[in-house]
This record gives C-alpha cells, sequence and structure tokens, in this order.
C-alpha cells in the first residue's frame, strides 16, 4: 500500500487488474478521473468497456507480451478522452501470478512540446535553404525583396500587365490576391516581431506559387499573388490553404510564438473585372472587407453582370 501510495503522489494513474477475466480490482483516483467514473463503478470493468476497440487491443498486446517475458514492460498509449487525444507512459508489473499492475503517466503536454519543436527544427532548416537560395539569386541580380526573396512591386505590375493582355486576347481567367498580415496581438513587442512575420510569410508565399504564379511584396507588411489561369473559386481554395499555413506556422520571437495571421481579398479577370485597374480596386475592396470582419480570413471580391 505504501508503493501505491508513492506511485499516486507523484501523479502515477494506477490499475490493478485479473488476469484470468481482465477486469479491473483496484484503481486510483486518477484513473477514476481519466474515465469519468467513480472508483467504485471503475472496479469489475475491463477495458473494452471503457476504450474503443483500437485502444483496448493496443492494451491487450502490452499485456500479453508482460504475461510472454514475466519482467517489467513500459509501453506507449493514446486515449481519445472527451474528443481529446491524451497520451501516456504506461509500466506493467505482475503481481503473483493472478493480478498485474499498470502504472499510467500522462506526456501529453511533454509530447505536445516535442511535437512543437520538432516543427520549430524543421522550419528553421528551410528557412536556412530558402536563405541560401536567396543568396544565390541575388548574387546574380535577380533583384528580389531582400526579407522575403519575392518579386519587387515594378517587376509584378509588369508581369501583371502582361497577364491582363494575354488573358484578354486568349480569353483567359486569372486571379489577383491582396494579402495584409493582421495586428501583431501585443503592441509592445519591438519591430524585430513584425520583421520575422514577414519573412515567414515570405518563405509560404514562395513555397505556394507556381512558376507560373508571381508574388509580391507591395508594402511594409502587404503582398501581392497572381495566379495564373485561376478562377476565383479555384483562387479562394489555394489562398485558404495558405491561410491555414499561416495560422499554424510557428515563429518565435524572444521566447513567444507570434504565429502568423494574415487577411486576404481575391479577384478574379474576368468575372469580377476587365481591366487592370478595375481589378486591383475589386481586391482592394475584397481585403478591406475581410479586415472588417475581424481578420485571419479571405473574402472574395463581387463578381460583376453585364447588363442585358
Amino acid at each position: 500500500m505504501l508503493v501505491l501510495a508513492t506511485l499516486r503522489a507523484v501523479g502515477g494513474i494506477v490499475m490493478v487488474k485479473a488476469v484470468q477475466n481482465g477486469r479491473y480490482v483496484f484503481v486510483s483516483d486518477g484513473a477514476a478521473q481519466l474515465f469519468g467514473l467513480s472508483p467504485a463503478e471503475l472496479i469489475g470493468a475491463s477495458d473494452s468497456e471503457l476504450m474503443s476497440e483500437d485502444e483496448a487491443s493496443s492494451i491487450r498486446k502490452s499485456e500479453q507480451a508482460l504475461l510472454a517475458l514475466r519482467t517489467q514492460v513500459l509501453s506507449d498509449h493514446r486515449l481519445e478522452v472527451d474528443g481529446q487525444r491524451r497520451e501516456f507512459s504506461v509500466n506493467r508489473v505482475l503481481i503473483g501470478a493472478t493480478h498485474l499492475c499498470a502504472v499510467w503517466v500522462e506526456r501529453t503536454q511533454e509530447r505536445l512540446q516535442e511535437t512543437q519543436i520538432k516543427r520549430a527544427l524543421e522550419q528553421l532548416g528551410q528557412q536556412q535553404m530558402a536563405y541560401e537560395q536567396m543568396r544565390r539569386e541575388f548574387q546574380q541580380g535577380s533583384g528580389r525583396d531582400p526579407t522575403t526573396g519575392l518579386y519587387l512591386r515594378t517587376q509584378f505590375e509588369d508581369q501583371l500587365r502582361r497577364e491582363v493582355d494575354l488573358s484578354t486576347r486568349e480569353h483567359r481567367e486569372f486571379a489577383l490576391v491582396l494579402l495584409v498580415l493582421d495586428p501583431l496581438k501585443s503592441a509592445a513587442l519591438p519591430p524585430g516581431a513584425r520583421h520575422s512575420q514577414i519573412e515567414g510569410l515570405g518563405r509560404l508565399l514562395r513555397d505556394n506559387t507556381r512558376a507560373m504564379d508571381a508574388a509580391c511584396r507591395v508594402g511594409e507588411d502587404q503582398f501581392s499573388v497572381l495566379l495564373s489561369g485561376v478562377g476565383l473559386a479555384t483562387a479562394h481554395a489555394r489562398m485558404e490553404q495558405l491561410r491555414r499555413q499561416c495560422a499554424a506556422q510557428i515563429v518565435v520571437f524572444e521566447g513567444q510564438d507570434l504565429g502568423i495571421s494574415v487577411s486576404m481579398g481575391v479577384a478574379s479577370f474576368p468575372h469580377t473585372a476587365s481591366n487592370q485597374e478595375d481589378l486591383t480596386q475589386a481586391s482592394e475592396a475584397a481585403l478591406a472587407d475581410a479586415q472588417r470582419r475581424g481578420g485571419n480570413r479571405v473574402a472574395l471580391a463581387t463578381i460583376r453582370f453585364e447588363a442585358i
């Protein structure tokens, strides 16, 4: 009993079951809290009555290994509890020949932190490769924005003008997207915080545009994207995917995860505008609508209808 009390004191969930029928004969208060039942309700229950078949099957395999090896067995298990996935390390030992004891220690937060660290390291690796590519491009006189690696505004406007001319002649469609970084959550953060977000967004824009597309930094925290041969619906789907990628990014500055939140306005040629000036105004109006509705969203320009 002293051992069980010590395990409970350090946060372990203790459960003892009979080997013969697989039903619990002792559970700690932590086990009752995990399954949302009282200790009395857990006594006599089996794993298949408490969890999904896949979860119960995973536990049976670990217990079979314990019975075969007759020595302590450590395994990892995941449980779906109230719609949330929780992860545990479970240490099992035999008590005589008739019972086995399992001590569950939750690792959910620890594994989450490990995942976040892994994602951050992957992003750092991608950022390093992007910087190296940018360095080579600048050495070759690519004329790109040094912070984001995107086209300069003059180059972008030239490509937009060519796209309008080509689409007019060949009756093709394309989309123009205006993006802006939403305000920082804390106005007290120094300018370097915004710089980190701009670098991250530039990397995502490069990764999400094809060779036939074009992305440009048109202002301090404003961007434009030209999606060649793409209609309004497809452009919306691609930009919504980009918005979700932004929201999932980890941008750490001075120990704080800033994330990336963007608002976007999407217009298309010729559905929402038939010339370059009107197209730009339509995307600006859609962007303003996204910001007016709270930001972190993609808004579409209104489709124009020709009078009959």
